[in-house]
């Protein structure tokens, strides 16, 4: 099972989900914009991903522009805002076997399949 926390307004979210479904993948999808995770599933993904919560950010997001950059923000604090707001969250996120990666590009997913 490969679940993809997916974006369907997003083309690099879309592209990533074609090449789930050309490998025949079983996938779950969470579109994480209706359904967002709270902060465990949150600090889970970037456990998984191996990243620090801030790498996790699109901080071209208005949202972000306008409430937090510039700011000295803790890992709780970050990550609180992407709960808050998970449109400030990279996106695709894809998790196999215990394993994330992030689809940008979207090739990236076959790095976990």
């Amino acid at each position: 099972m490969v679940t993809i926390y997916h974006n369907p307004r997003c083309k690099k979210s879309r592209e990533t989900l074609t090449i789930l479904e050309e490998k025949n993948e079983d996938i779950e999808i969470i579109k994480y914009l209706d359904t967002p995770p709270n902060e465990k599933e949150l600090l889970k993904l970037i456990e998984l991903l191996g990243i620090k919560p801030l790498e996790l950010i699109r901080k071209n997001e208005t949202i972000w522009k306008e409430n937090y950059k510039g700011k000295n923000l803790s890992d709780d604090q970050v990550i609180k805002a992407m709960v808050a707001h998970p449109k400030l969250m990279e996106r695709p996120i894809v998790v196999k076997n215990n394993k994330a990666v992030i689809g940008r590009p979207p090739e990236n997913v076959t790095s976990i399949l």
